[in-house]
Protein backbone atom coordinates (compact mmCIF):
# COMPACT_ATOMS: atom_id res chain seq x y z
CA UNK A 1 0.00 0.00 0.00
CA UNK A 2 1.30 3.55 -0.71
CA UNK A 3 1.48 6.05 1.18
CA UNK A 4 -1.28 8.09 -0.25
CA UNK A 5 -3.55 5.14 0.42
CA UNK A 6 -2.17 4.57 4.09
CA UNK A 7 -2.94 8.13 5.17
CA UNK A 8 -6.25 8.24 3.20
CA UNK A 9 -7.87 5.15 5.16
CA UNK A 10 -6.15 6.86 8.27
CA UNK A 11 -8.18 9.51 7.71
CA UNK A 12 -11.34 7.60 7.06
CA UNK A 13 -11.26 5.46 10.15
CA UNK A 14 -10.48 8.45 12.39
CA UNK A 15 -13.80 10.34 11.28
CA UNK A 16 -15.21 6.53 11.47
CA UNK A 17 -13.56 5.37 14.87
CA UNK A 18 -16.41 5.13 17.38
CA UNK A 19 -13.57 5.65 20.18
CA UNK A 20 -13.12 9.26 18.87
CA UNK A 21 -16.83 10.00 18.45
CA UNK A 22 -16.31 13.72 18.92
CA UNK A 23 -16.14 13.86 15.29
CA UNK A 24 -19.23 11.98 14.65
CA UNK A 25 -20.66 13.64 16.99
CA UNK A 26 -20.10 17.15 15.45
CA UNK A 27 -20.92 16.57 12.24
CA UNK A 28 -24.69 14.85 13.50
CA UNK A 29 -24.79 18.51 15.47
CA UNK A 30 -23.93 20.58 12.26
CA UNK A 31 -26.68 18.18 10.42
CA UNK A 32 -29.64 18.33 13.18
CA UNK A 33 -31.79 20.81 11.53
CA UNK A 34 -31.63 19.54 7.83
CA UNK A 35 -33.31 16.72 6.25
CA UNK A 36 -32.33 14.48 2.83
CA UNK A 37 -33.15 17.73 0.09
CA UNK A 38 -30.97 19.83 2.03
CA UNK A 39 -28.15 18.03 1.48
CA UNK A 40 -26.02 20.01 -1.04
CA UNK A 41 -26.00 22.62 2.06
CA UNK A 42 -25.00 20.00 4.59
CA UNK A 43 -22.06 18.86 1.67
CA UNK A 44 -20.81 22.75 2.20
CA UNK A 45 -21.05 22.67 5.77
CA UNK A 46 -18.97 19.60 6.26
CA UNK A 47 -16.27 20.74 3.61
CA UNK A 48 -15.97 24.08 5.88
CA UNK A 49 -15.01 21.72 9.08
CA UNK A 50 -13.27 19.58 6.93
CA UNK A 51 -11.43 23.14 5.55
CA UNK A 52 -10.57 24.08 9.14
CA UNK A 53 -9.56 20.74 10.57
CA UNK A 54 -7.28 20.78 7.26
CA UNK A 55 -5.42 24.14 8.70
CA UNK A 56 -4.41 23.50 11.80
CA UNK A 57 -3.25 20.04 11.27
CA UNK A 58 -1.01 21.72 8.66
CA UNK A 59 -0.43 24.30 10.71
CA UNK A 60 0.82 22.08 13.71
CA UNK A 61 2.36 19.67 11.39
CA UNK A 62 4.81 22.17 10.28
CA UNK A 63 4.89 23.32 13.87
CA UNK A 64 3.74 27.04 13.23
CA UNK A 65 1.21 26.61 16.10
CA UNK A 66 1.67 24.70 19.43
CA UNK A 67 -1.43 24.89 21.69
CA UNK A 68 -1.87 23.24 24.81
CA UNK A 69 -3.40 19.43 24.20
CA UNK A 70 -5.62 20.06 27.75
CA UNK A 71 -6.79 23.17 26.22
CA UNK A 72 -7.96 21.56 23.04
CA UNK A 73 -9.52 18.37 24.66
CA UNK A 74 -11.79 20.42 26.29
CA UNK A 75 -12.74 22.69 23.71
CA UNK A 76 -14.04 19.91 21.03
CA UNK A 77 -16.64 19.11 23.29
CA UNK A 78 -17.95 22.31 23.83
CA UNK A 79 -18.07 23.30 19.86
CA UNK A 80 -20.42 20.05 19.60
CA UNK A 81 -22.09 21.72 22.50
CA UNK A 82 -22.36 25.19 21.06
CA UNK A 83 -23.45 23.63 17.84
CA UNK A 84 -25.49 21.21 19.05
CA UNK A 85 -27.39 24.22 21.33
CA UNK A 86 -28.04 26.52 18.68
CA UNK A 87 -30.08 23.84 16.72
CA UNK A 88 -31.78 23.59 19.96
CA UNK A 89 -32.58 27.48 19.49
CA UNK A 90 -33.08 27.44 16.08
CA UNK A 91 -34.39 23.92 14.99
CA UNK A 92 -34.94 24.84 11.43
CA UNK A 93 -31.94 25.90 9.25
CA UNK A 94 -31.94 29.32 8.55
CA UNK A 95 -31.60 31.31 5.04
CA UNK A 96 -29.33 34.10 3.99
CA UNK A 97 -27.31 35.58 6.93
CA UNK A 98 -28.17 32.68 9.07
CA UNK A 99 -26.25 30.10 6.55
CA UNK A 100 -23.74 31.85 6.41
CA UNK A 101 -22.73 31.75 9.95
CA UNK A 102 -23.27 28.21 10.31
CA UNK A 103 -20.58 27.65 7.58
CA UNK A 104 -18.22 30.27 9.68
CA UNK A 105 -19.13 28.52 13.01
CA UNK A 106 -18.32 25.20 10.82
CA UNK A 107 -14.81 26.53 9.54
CA UNK A 108 -14.11 27.80 13.20
CA UNK A 109 -14.51 24.65 14.71
CA UNK A 110 -12.81 22.62 12.53
CA UNK A 111 -9.45 25.01 13.33
CA UNK A 112 -10.13 23.39 16.81
CA UNK A 113 -10.80 19.58 15.95
CA UNK A 114 -8.01 19.42 14.09
CA UNK A 115 -5.43 20.68 16.56
CA UNK A 116 -7.01 17.90 18.71
CA UNK A 117 -5.46 15.58 16.32
CA UNK A 118 -2.32 17.02 15.55
CA UNK A 119 0.23 15.45 17.55
CA UNK A 120 -0.74 12.15 16.63
CA UNK A 121 -0.65 12.93 12.86
CA UNK A 122 2.57 14.69 13.44
CA UNK A 123 4.33 11.80 15.06
CA UNK A 124 3.27 9.60 12.26
CA UNK A 125 4.04 12.16 9.13
CA UNK A 126 7.79 12.62 11.21
CA UNK A 127 8.65 10.00 9.19
CA UNK A 128 7.65 11.24 5.92
CA UNK A 129 9.81 12.83 3.39
CA UNK A 130 7.23 15.25 1.90
CA UNK A 131 4.29 15.74 4.12
CA UNK A 132 1.74 17.74 1.52
CA UNK A 133 0.85 14.51 -0.44
CA UNK A 134 -0.12 12.29 3.05
CA UNK A 135 -1.58 15.65 4.64
CA UNK A 136 -3.77 15.89 1.47
CA UNK A 137 -4.33 12.28 1.55
CA UNK A 138 -5.49 12.24 5.13
CA UNK A 139 -7.92 14.96 4.49
CA UNK A 140 -9.53 13.34 1.72
CA UNK A 141 -10.27 10.61 3.81
CA UNK A 142 -11.38 12.68 6.47
CA UNK A 143 -14.08 13.95 4.04
CA UNK A 144 -15.15 10.54 2.42
CA UNK A 145 -15.56 9.79 6.51
CA UNK A 146 -17.97 12.47 7.00
CA UNK A 147 -19.76 12.00 3.89
CA UNK A 148 -20.61 8.40 4.82
CA UNK A 149 -21.86 10.00 8.20
CA UNK A 150 -23.88 12.93 6.56
CA UNK A 151 -25.40 9.93 4.15
CA UNK A 152 -26.38 7.73 7.18
CA UNK A 153 -28.02 11.01 9.04
CA UNK A 154 -29.79 11.54 6.25
CA UNK A 155 -31.11 8.17 5.31
CA UNK A 156 -32.28 7.95 9.55
CA UNK A 157 -34.07 11.55 8.62
CA UNK A 158 -35.57 10.55 5.85
CA UNK A 159 -36.89 7.02 7.67
CA UNK A 160 -37.46 9.28 10.42
CA UNK A 161 -38.95 12.78 9.17
CA UNK A 162 -40.40 11.53 5.60
CA UNK A 163 -42.15 7.95 6.34
CA UNK A 164 -42.58 7.64 10.31
CA UNK A 165 -44.10 10.94 10.13
CA UNK A 166 -42.22 12.70 12.96
CA UNK A 167 -42.06 16.22 12.51
CA UNK A 168 -38.78 18.16 11.51
CA UNK A 169 -38.43 19.98 14.08
CA UNK A 170 -39.08 17.17 16.77
CA UNK A 171 -36.39 15.30 14.63
CA UNK A 172 -34.16 17.96 15.60
CA UNK A 173 -34.46 18.77 18.86
CA UNK A 174 -34.06 14.68 19.69
CA UNK A 175 -30.76 14.77 17.67
CA UNK A 176 -29.92 18.39 19.09
CA UNK A 177 -30.96 17.36 23.02
CA UNK A 178 -28.89 13.93 22.24
CA UNK A 179 -25.68 15.72 20.85
CA UNK A 180 -25.81 18.01 23.63
CA UNK A 181 -26.06 15.78 26.36
CA UNK A 182 -22.91 13.87 25.07
CA UNK A 183 -20.98 16.93 24.55
CA UNK A 184 -22.25 18.47 28.23
CA UNK A 185 -21.03 15.10 30.24
CA UNK A 186 -17.66 14.77 27.77
CA UNK A 187 -16.90 18.53 29.08
CA UNK A 188 -17.39 17.61 32.65
CA UNK A 189 -15.32 14.49 32.61
CA UNK A 190 -12.34 16.73 31.22
CA UNK A 191 -9.37 17.85 33.65
CA UNK A 192 -9.04 21.01 32.31
CA UNK A 193 -11.29 22.03 35.26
Amino acid sequence: MDSFQLYFRLGVQHILDIQGYDHILFVLALCAVFIPRDWRKILVLVTAFTIGHSLTLALATFKVIQVNTELIEFLIPVTIAITSFISLVRPKPASGKGVTINYIFALFFGLIHGLGFSNYLRSLLGREISIWKPLLAFNLGLELGQIVIVTAFLLLTSIMVEMSKVSRKEWTLIVSSFVFGIALMLMLEMKFW
